[in-house]
């Protein structure tokens, strides 16, 4: 059977052209500040601000109102002065005017409640017999989550008891504006070699926007490594499809541990940090890691980089919820 779509739909366009606005003001003697701070609740200005500072260029792409480069600028932004503190630093971004920001944050609010009439979260017995065959889901021991983005891949080897083995990533040795298909292959090939055996692997399902035509090269990028993750898991360690290589939807995750805003997923790194916090100083952790690891992986993703450890993070996470929603929790 075909893998089950389990992604949020994006709003239509209808939606989008009904849902509220700010009354249109002339802004030009006003301080950014007073008709921000007017028009939007400390409460959603920090929904606002958790999706925009967490939120890929992929994922911004996706929001009608920023046009050509502004995905990217914002992208770029963050990397270079740290997450945005309020509203008004967003309009630091360049050729980001504040209409186009109050159309933004109205958006992502208007996002949030539809998604909020949806059904929710997934329920784990209906996702868990759609994606298994019975012989698979009782012989599962351990799974290889892997997360990959545009200059990185991170896999996390997690057993049935939910015990972490290996958590690793590598970067892609990629010359920028070249894309051969023997880099590919030599790229992903060294990837694979390195993953341990497991039953299943499970990767990381994205949703990529087609509406910003920008955003092409990276879309055809991500696919191209997606495809060929498929295609060299099933050759080089001879794994079914089917059975062995699933698809795990992003949004689905980040229901499963409350890191959407809208149809936004955002960030899951402190929610690691407190995995491993949690780990020492708790009985019964909610997962183990290798004790020689966790000074270590506490480090990697302590240190202040413009290189955030996100793909490392997801990979875990998925790895959690992979077990939580489809596994432990629904044994029939």
């Amino acid at each position: 059977d075909p893998e089950p779509e389990l992604e949020s739909p994006t709003l239509g366009p209808a939606l989008q052209q009904d849902r509220p606005r700010a009354p249109t003001r002339d802004w030009s003697t006003e301080r950014p500040e007073k008709p921000l701070g007017a028009l939007f609740s400390p409460e959603q200005q920090a929904a606002v601000l958790q999706a925009l500072n967490t939120a890929s260029e992929e994922e911004l792409a996706a929001i009608g109102e920023l046009q050509g480069t502004l995905p990217a600028d914002i992208v770029e932004y963050r990397l270079q002065h740290g997450p945005f503190g309020d509203l008004p630093s967003l309009l630091n971004v360049p050729i980001l005017q504040l209409q186009t920001l109050v159309n933004v944050c109205n958006f992502i609010l208007d996002s949030s409640e539809e998604v909020e009439r949806r059904e929710g979260k997934m329920q784990g017995a209906k996702l868990s017999t759609r994606f298994f065959k019975p012989k698979i889901k009782n012989a599962l021991s351990s799974i290889v989550s892997i997360v990959f983005g545009p200059c990185k891949i991170a896999w996390a080897h997690v057993d049935r008891g939910l015990a972490v083995h290996s958590w690793e990533q590598k970067e892609y040795r990629f010359i920028k504006g070249t894309y051969q298909p023997a880099v590919y292959l030599e790229n992903i090939s060294s990837v694979v070699s390195k993953l341990p055996k497991a039953d299943v692997y499970v990767l990381e399902k994205k949703r990529l926007s087609n509406q910003n035509t920008n955003l092409f090269p990276v879309i055809l990028h991500l696919r191209t490594i997606e495809a060929m993750l498929y295609a060299l898991l099933h050759k080089t360690l001879k794994l079914d499809v089917q059975d062995q290589i699933l698809g795990m939807s992003r949004t689905v995750v980040g229901k499963h541990f409350g890191l959407m805003v809208g149809d936004f997923r955002s960030s899951g790194m402190e929610l690691v940090k407190q995995l491993l916090l949690e780990y020492v100083t708790q009985e019964q952790p909610r997962i183990s890691f290798p004790l020689n690891k966790v000074v270590t992986y506490r480090n990697l993703l302590s240190s202040v980089t413009q290189n955030r450890e996100e793909e490392m993070c997801d990979s875990l996470l998925q790895a959690l919820a992979f077990y939580e929603l489809l596994i432990l929790n629904n044994t029939t």
